[in-house]
């Protein structure tokens, strides 16, 4: 989906730089010096205009966030919606975040969420899905012992090529559910733009799994 440019959004990115990072090297290991204090470290890849990760961030001050996201535009969005109420265990970070592993050291992120990414639906775009084996072992690397992946779509192609996946590598898989709305988990689900604008035209997909059986 193309977005459209925002004049403002890099100028306002550079009068908070205190909440967001946009050269992120020689952090690696150190991303907790970004935070008020060293808590769990949890990552949404492709975080949009922040609406999950800024509400998960408030539901959970006992936990670290950063939201990543590629397009200028979009996460100066998400900066904004921020910035009406600070908060000190959440970062945003403006880059591609298909490299984790030259972002995070080994064993230094808790949780990893990867909500609605791009389905890549031509065979030959296979290697582009965040879920695949070559962004798993990714995964693996930055993840702690008893790090999770969160994953929702509303792709059924996707999901089903998910669980393929993450099967193959040896995951467990702690939670699987094929119509996350209409479920108790419901309760506690925390929407993305997408999802809220989305969802009432088909069912929500989601998993958690960890590599403990294969670690």
């Amino acid at each position: 989906m193309r977005v459209r440019k925002k004049p403002w959004a890099a100028g306002y990115i550079n009068n908070h730089l205190q909440y967001i990072v946009t050269d992120y090297h020689g952090l690696l290991g150190n991303w907790q010096q970004r935070f008020e204090k060293p808590q769990p470290l949890n990552v949404e890849v492709g975080t949009g205009k922040g609406k999950f990760i800024i509400e998960m961030a408030k539901r959970h001050p006992e936990l670290n966030f950063i939201g990543i996201e590629i397009q200028t535009s979009v996460i100066a969005t998400a900066l904004r919606r921020f910035m009406k109420t600070p908060l000190p265990n959440l970062q945003f970070l403006l880059t591609n975040g298909a490299n984790l592993d030259e972002i995070f050291e080994k064993d230094e992120v808790h949780r990893i969420f990867l909500n609605f990414s791009d389905p890549w639906p031509k065979r030959k775009h296979a290697k582009r899905r965040l879920t695949s084996p070559l962004f798993l072992k990714i995964y693996k690397h930055v993840l702690s012992e008893d790090g999770t992946i969160e994953f929702k779509t509303d792709n059924r192609g996707l999901f089903e090529y998910t669980l393929l996946t993450f099967n193959n590598v040896g995951m467990n898989f702690e939670f699987i559910c094929l119509d996350l709305h209409n479920s108790p988990a419901n309760i506690t689900n925390v929407q993305t733009e997408y999802e809220e604008k989305f969802s009432p035209k088909g069912p929500i997909y989601k998993l958690i799994a960890d590599f403990k059986s294969s670690k």
